[in-house]
């Protein structure tokens, strides 16, 4: 247990003096900010585009108005979200001499992205069960995958990610905050924010260790069953065209799916005797810049839809101007 003597400590609701936090961001070499500033203002912007090209050309497009492509568009609107939540403020903080963020901000920050990032996980999960349905049971597909259950599937992963997030959100309000207030990261996370914390954090620790374990299980157990039974479904194809038409609906979902699942389950499934904040920042990196960037490119150049209805829209705005 962290204690705090100190007698402004003792003043104020919940013991909470501390009103800002100073985030240390990647790197406090100076003549690498400007240079980091330009590749992820690059990366954000590529990752706005990519994002909400791919919602707009799923609205605009009527052959992609599946199950699949209803999926695929609230995973994008996550990726704009959570990417959203912390990259505006890591970019004015790469210009800034003091990289300040209010107590409210860096709360609220947390909270947002464990919404969107929980929920993007389970989307995932949701998208590989899509998939299985799709090719093991063709015929039944339409019936399975009615609008109302996709509405329904696609509700419950918000909502699971909210509840996620309501727990932490709420066990860090309970903790006192009393100095040093230097955030170890680039944005205000829940595990350096724990480590500030001079309240015993033990049981938000086993809270977010449990939390996060479960959702990864059981998404993953998901997606590792819907893949095994696809599998299964696409050798009973006969055709290699068929077989190689099946599997290539899921390849993208598939890669998708490893590099999320990879960095995201590094950085919050460890033991933390073993956790470290420079290892977590690097992971960090890869699963809220890299992968929301990558996504769209992902499901664009390996999917024949996307890439037919992307011609057409681009056919049918050259001709209209």
């Amino acid at each position: 247990m962290k204690d705090c003597y100190k007698p402004e400590c003792l003043a104020g609701w919940n013991h909470t003096v501390v009103k800002e936090f100073l985030l240390v961001g990647l790197t406090e070499n100076p003549n690498l900010q400007i240079p980091l500033f330009l590749l992820f203002t690059l990366i954000y912007s590529i990752t706005l585009l990519g994002n909400g090209g791919m919602i707009i050309l799923i609205k605009l497009n009527s052959q992609l108005h599946t199950p699949m492509y209803f999926f695929l568009s609230n995973l994008s609107f996550c990726d704009i979200c959570y990417s959203t939540v912390y990259a505006p403020k890591m970019l004015v903080n790469f210009l800034s001499e003091q990289r300040v963020i209010t107590f409210v901000g860096c709360i609220l920050q947390s909270f947002l992205f464990a919404v969107y990032v929980t929920t993007e996980c389970i989307l995932l999960s949701v998208m590989a069960y899509d998939r299985y349905v799709a090719i093991a049971n063709p015929l039944l597909y339409t019936v399975i995958m009615t609008q109302r259950i996709c509405i329904q599937m696609m509700l419950a992963s918000y909502l699971a990610g909210l509840i996620n997030s309501l727990i932490h959100t709420v066990g860090l309000l309970k903790l006192d905050f009393c100095g040093p207030n230097i955030v170890n990261h680039f944005f205000c996370d829940v595990p350096p924010l724990l480590r500030l914390s001079c309240s015993d954090a033990h049981n938000n620790e086993m809270l977010l260790w449990i939390f996060s374990t479960v959702i990864a299980t059981f998404t993953f157990t998901v997606v590792m069953a819907s893949y095994i039974r696809i599998a299964a479904a696409i050798q009973r194809i006969r055709t290699a065209y068929g077989r190689c038409k099946a599997f290539s609906t899921c390849a993208s979902h598939l890669t998708a799916v490893t590099l999320f699942y990879g960095s995201v389950t590094f950085s919050y499934i460890q033991p933390s005797s073993k956790y470290s904040l420079e290892q977590e920042k690097v992971s960090a990196v890869f699963y809220t810049l890299v992968i929301p960037m990558l996504n769209p490119l992902i499901y664009s150049l390996r999917n024949k839809d996307v890439k037919d209805a992307g011609k057409r829209s681009l056919g049918w705005k050259t001709t209209f101007i």
